[in-house]
This record gives C-alpha cells, sequence and structure tokens, in this order.
C-alpha cells in the first residue's frame, strides 16, 4: 500500500512516496529548485499566491510518480502538511480574493497588540493560550480595516493547508489544530473563541467545517485527480501544520519530547500535557496533532523567523556561486566566536521571541584587518544559534526542558558546525533521524487512512542517523561567545520600544 505525503512550504512544495508495508521511500522530489518568491509590497509584508503552491505541487507530484512509475491505484491516501499562519480568502466560486499573507508577515502586529490589551492579557491568556499577536486572526482583521471591498466578498477564510485540501477535494474544511495555530480557539471552553469574533466582529459563517486531523477529510475530485495524475479513489487522510507535522514526523508525541527544524525559519517545538502559556507570548501554544482529551497534548512553538533565509542570504550576496557543504567547510577554518564578529539573524519580519519587535539582522565588530567571509559565516550559524538558546531558556519557563532534541537530517542541520554549535550552546544533546516533513505526512496519512493501527507500527522504520552530544571542551567557549551575543542583542533591544 502506497501513501503520498506533502510539505507546501513557502521556499518549495516537497512530496514523497511512501511504501507503507516496508516503511521505505519510493520517491521524493522537491519543487522549484529555487526558493519560491515572496512579495513584499511594503517592509514587513510578504504574500505569495496561492495558485503558485497549486501549480507547483502538480508539478512535484508528476515528478514522483515518474520516478517510480507506479499505478496511482495503488496510492491510497495522502497526507498534507503546510506553512502555518497563513491566510487565504475565498469567495463563494472558491476563487481566491487576493494574495496569501502568509507566515512571516508583520503587518497585523499592531492589530493584534491591541486585541491582547483590549481584551485584556490575563483573559486573553486564559482562554487562547497566547496574544492574537500576528497570526491569522489579526491578519484577517487587517483585511476587515484596510481592505474592506475585498473582506466583503469573503465566503470563507483557510489557512494554506485548506487551500490544498480544497484544490484536492472540493471541500472547504479547516481542523481544530488549524485554527489553534491562527489565535481563533478558545482553548478553555474547547469551541471557535467568542473572544476573538466578537472583539474583530468576525461572522461565524466565514469559518470552514472542523474535520480531524487524522481520518478521511475528502476524495479526490476527478478535475484535481486527473491534474495530478492520482485517481479519484484517493483519500486525504492527515492535514497539520508545518511544525506540528515535522514533531510528528520525529515521533514526539508525549509530553516532554522536542522537536527541531531549521529551515527558512527555525522552530524548537515541544510536547506538553498542561494548559501552559508563556506570559508575554514570546513562545505560543497549540494543539497538538495526538490531542484527544482528557489525554491533552499541546505544541509549545518557539520561532526564529530568520534561520534558513540568513544563510540563504548569504550564499546569495556574499559568497556568490558557493555551495552551502562548501560554505559549511569554510565557516569552520574559523575559531569559535568568529574573533569578535556578532550576527543577530533577525531580518525576516517581527519576532515574537522578542515581543514582535524587528531590529533587523545586524553584524556588529566587524574589523576590516582581521574579518574575512568566513568570519561573516561563521558568526551567522553562530548568531541562529545563539537565538536557539535564546529561546529555549524562554521555553523552559514554561516548563520544557528537553533532555534531547530530535531533528530532521535536512536544512541547516545538514551543517556540522550548526549542529555542534545549538548541541554546545544548549547544553543539550542532539539527534538526527533520516526523515523530513513531506514523509511525516506520508506516514501520517497511512495512519490516518488506518492501513497503520497506532503510532508504534507507523515509526518502525524511523531510523537515527546520528547522535551530537555537547563536549565540555567547547560548551565553555560557546558559552563565553552566547553571552557576548546576548549582551549585544540586549542592549539593540533596550532602544526598540
Amino acid at each position: 500500500m502506497l501513501f503520498l505525503g506533502y510539505d507546501v512550504g513557502s521556499s518549495s512544495v516537497k512530496a514523497t512516496l511512501l511504501d507503507g508495508e516496508k516503511g521505505i521511500v519510493l520517491a521524493s522530489s522537491a519543487y522549484p529548485e529555487q526558493e519560491m518568491p515572496i512579495d513584499a509590497l511594503q517592509p514587513g509584508w510578504a504574500e505569495q499566491n496561492p495558485e503558485m503552491w497549486w501549480h507547483n505541487l502538480v508539478l512535484v507530484t508528476r515528478n514522483v510518480l515518474k520516478k517510480t512509475q507506479v499505478s496511482p491505484e495503488n496510492i491510497k491516501a495522502i497526507g498534507i502538511s503546510y506553512q502555518m499562519h497563513g491566510l487565504v480568502l475565498i469567495d463563494q466560486n472558491k476563487k481566491v480574493l487576493r494574495p496569501s499573507i502568509i507566515w512571516c508577515d508583520s503587518r497585523a502586529v499592531d492589530i493584534g497588540e491591541q486585541a491582547f490589551r483590549a481584551i485584556g492579557p490575563e483573559k486573553s491568556l486564559d482562554h487562547l493560550l497566547n496574544s492574537p499577536g500576528n497570526f491569522t486572526a489579526s491578519k484577517l482583521a487587517w483585511v476587515k480595516k484596510n481592505e474592506p471591498e475585498i473582506y466583503e466578498k469573503i465566503w470563507k477564510f483557510l489557512l494554506p493547508g485548506d487551500y490544498i485540501a480544497m484544490k484536492m477535494t472540493g471541500e472547504v474544511t479547516t481542523t481544530v489544530t488549524g485554527l489553534s495555530e491562527g489565535i481563533f480557539w478558545d482553548f478553555k471552553e474547547n469551541e471557535i473563541s467568542s473572544l476573538i469574533t466578537d472583539y474583530f466582529g468576525f461572522d461565524l459563517k466565514l469559518f470552514p467545517v472542523i474535520v480531524p486531523v487524522f481520518g478521511e477529510q475528502g476524495i479526490l475530485t476527478e478535475e484535481a485527480a486527473c491534474e495530478l495524475g492520482l485517481s479519484p479513489r484517493t483519500v486525504i487522510a492527515y492535514r497539520a501544520g508545518d511544525q506540528p507535522n515535522n514533531a510528528f514526523s520525529l515521533n514526539v508525541l508525549d509530553p516532554g519530547e522536542v522537536a527541531a527544524t531549521a529551515g527558512t525559519s527555525g522552530v524548537v517545538y515541544g510536547v506538553s500535557d498542561q494548559r501552559k502559556y508563556d506570559l508575554l507570548s514570546r513562545v505560543n501554544t497549540f494543539i497538538h496533532v495526538n490531542h484527544k482529551p482528557p489525554e491533552n497534548r499541546y505544541g509549545v512553538l518557539l520561532c526564529i523567523n530568520g534561520t534558513g533565509i540568513l544563510n540563504a542570504w548569504m550564499r546569495q550576496n556574499i559568497t556568490v556561486g558557493m555551495s552551502y557543504p562548501e560554505m559549511n567547510k569554510e565557516a569552520s577554518s574559523v575559531p569559535i566566536g568568529a574573533e569578535g564578529l556578532i550576527v543577530l539573524p533577525f531580518g525576516n519580519g517581527s519576532e515574537r521571541i522578542l515581543n514582535n519587535r524587528n531590529p533587523g539582522a545586524l553584524f556588529s565588530g566587524l574589523q576590516f584587518n582581521t574579518h574575512r567571509h568566513t568570519h561573516m559565516l561563521r558568526a551567522a550559524q553562530e548568531g541562529i544559534a545563539f537565538a536557539f538558546r535564546y529561546g529555549l531558556e524562554i521555553m523552559h519557563e514554561t516548563g520544557i526542558t528537553p533532555g534531547v532534541i530530535r531533528a530532521g537530517n535536512a536544512n541547516m542541520f545538514l551543517s556540522p558546525l550548526f549542529v555542534e554549535a545549538v548541541a554546545n550552546s544548549a547544553h543539550i544533546p542532539i539527534e538526527l533521524f533520516d526523515t523530513d516533513g513531506s514523509r511525516g505526512a506520508a506516514l501520517a496519512a497511512g495512519l490516518g487512512s488506518g492501513f497503520y493501527n497506532n503510532t508504534q507500527e507507523c515509526f518502525q522504520s524511523l531510523t537515527k542517523i546520528k547522535a551530537i552530544e555537547p563536549e565540555a571542551s567547547l560548551e565553555s567557549r560557546y558559552d563565553e561567545a552566547y553571552g557576548r551575543w546576548k549582551n549585544y542583542l540586549e542592549k539593540i533591544l533596550s532602544h526598540i520600544y
């Protein structure tokens, strides 16, 4: 039995075809080869055309099928992972009304902060576990305020994964996990939040039908099946945001377990059974994929917007033509601390861990007679690793204290220097696994369709590639470098209100 998993990101769309019985990947592909464009019409804005996601999903599906030559009839179910916090608006004809306002767009920060104060911080955190901040609900409120002619045409709002599922099945649905990610969910009342709908004036008719995370969410339409090259009997059996899905792909499902990613953005995602929150909303709590009261499972998410995007910027502008492995090798030629050069990686919109402030990416201590591009490369990777430690210190305040961090062997975790810097600055072992978001979504489709009876069966084939332990000889040197980095960050933040 075969399962198809998609990971619809802001950089690319990846697909994995999995043999469910053997637990092996038959083919995997991503499209486009270069990052998908993100439109920034104004500073702090970030938009993408949802039709671009669908176009690339069609192409990557056909590529996987071409590689394997399998019969589409043998693909039993599809799983969808998607970039979180985006806003897609459709009319009654299911046509997109405007480009999607995606996860790293910070235009709605002030609207969310005003809502937080108006609802009341204590009530907001008690019910929502978060400030409305810069999440989907606030983005929808921004459209209502600034584009009333578009708002009046809205039939339903969707998250990016909901849009992809609609294109596949023709059905307009969402999940409780997705609504919690958008700050539409009342954790205390276990329903759509009246605090949010009343304050922003959202009609409940705008909300899609809620379906389970695992289970049948719809069947491919004839049109979608023809376009994708799949069977019209294929079932959508799973849908989740990319970070809960990444945790699932790493079998991070129980309290105390922690997953991490370092793609365009960097994320640490810990699982808790406690309804807790950060008083300053610097880390955020959502419903995890396996949440089934009374066995509560919440995902506590630390997000750093400027992670892999900084590394990509360095490649495009500082080391033009150099591959990422070559960049890693060059960076490793420089000692820990980059001989005093400090990089703050916050150049991709407002950062939640910085109370929604946006200091931008900054280089400090640059000496023309000392530093070369190699120092800049090392300082950039260390700056990202130090941002992870800074965020982990905040997570500790909410009760998340990981004994180990699990991550897929992908993106920046392919850099030995980066992994070393995270493990030794945070004093936490890291385990790398042979998996990624699209493979996780394929496994989840197997679980959601009933092929796997439980998660133990589902993860029999999950393979640990290696473990990286902190080294006593390195920890003190990284602590010293982190201390300088943190002092500089706090100095900058003291001038940003």
